[in-house]
Parts: structure tokens; C-alpha cells; sequence
């Protein structure tokens, strides 16, 4: 959310001064300068020139929504490596899985994220052991909490995601 006229602004501020944008290249150097491990969305919905070859997990969100036509064109112009799953934008579970299944053949990393304003309910965490996605963005305890309790109950089935979870097809 940080696009703004054709450029992009890390300040923050509000209102902000365009002068102190920064172009899509003064941003991947941002993203070489500081240790950034992953960014969500961090162009506008409809740019696809990101190139996610940036060395880092480049995550789709708005710019994907969970809709596979959209994962292959983001796929076929390098723009993300990594899916934001989140079931409410497609509206389907069944087409969230196919999501994720194509996310995942493209070796993309999985995120499967809460709608905002989510309740206690656990689906999500049960959803990213399922399938094995090693990321959860969520801001309720009891999605962390039957984490826990999912490893517990798998006792030494459960496994490790690997230090390569963002990335699955590295070696």
C-alpha cells in the first residue's frame, strides 16, 4: 500500500512528500540494503514488472487473490514467489486448495492468512499444517495455540518445514 504515482513511498507519513518516493529500483536496493526477508504486495495490484528474483519471499496478495489465472500470470512474469492463501477471496475451499496446489508446483512458498476481523475459529491453522505451508499470518492466539496443540498430537510425525519453507524447490 505504499505505491504512489508510478513510485514508492517508505516514510510512512501522512500525507507524505512526493519527492521522497522511490522508484521501483531504489526500492530492490532497499530490499538488498536492509535485511529484508519478506514483503507482501510490494507493488500495486496491476504492476507485474516486480521481478521476485529480488533474493527475498516476494508474497501476492492483492495482486493474486487466491485465483489461479492469476497465479500463472504472476508466475509467467516473475512477479511473486510466494501466496498469500487466503480461502475468503476465492470463496471456495475447493478452489483455494487448487490455489495452493499450483502455487505450490510453481515452488512457490504458502501463506495461509485470516480475513480481518476473523473470529477464535481454528480453520486456518488446521489449513496450514494440511498443507504443509511452514507460514500463518493470523492476529488470534487460538490459531497459534492449536498449532501447538497440532504438534503435540503428532508427536514425532510432526516435521519440520526446513529453513527452504519460503522457497520450495531450493536445494
Amino acid at each position: 500500500h505504499f505505491f504512489r504515482s508510478g513510485k514508492y513511498d517508505l516514510t510512512f507519513k501522512s500525507p507524505s512528500d512526493p519527492s521522497s518516493y522511490i522508484s521501483p529500483g531504489q526500492l530492490k536496493s532497499f530490499i538488498k540494503d536492509y535485511p529484508v526477508v519478506s514483503i507482501q504486495d510490494p507493488f500495486d495490484h496491476d504492476d507485474w514488472g516486480f521481478t521476485a528474483s529480488a533474493g527475498i519471499q516476494v508474497v501476492g496478495d492483492d495482486l493474486t487473490v487466491t485465483n489461479p489465472k492469476r497465479i500463472v500470470k504472476a508466475t509467467n512474469e516473475k512477479s511473486c514467489n510466494c501466496l498469500l492463501l487466503k480461502v475468503n477471496q476465492i470463496g471456495f475451499v475447493t478452489k483455494s486448495l487448487q490455489a495452493c496446489k499450483l502455487a505450490q508446483a510453481c515452488g512457490w512458498g504458502i501463506v495461509v492468512s485470516h480475513h480481518s476481523g476473523e473470529t477464535e475459529d481454528t480453520f486456518s491453522a488446521g489449513l496450514v499444517v494440511g498443507l504443509c505451508a511452514g507460514q500463518i499470518k493470523t492476529d488470534s492466539p487460538s490459531k497459534y495455540n492449536q498449532l501447538l496443540r497440532n504438534e503435540d498430537e503428532l508427536g514425532s510425525k510432526a516435521k519440520f518445514a526446513s529453513r527452504n519453507f519460503r522457497n520450495p524447490l531450493a536445494k
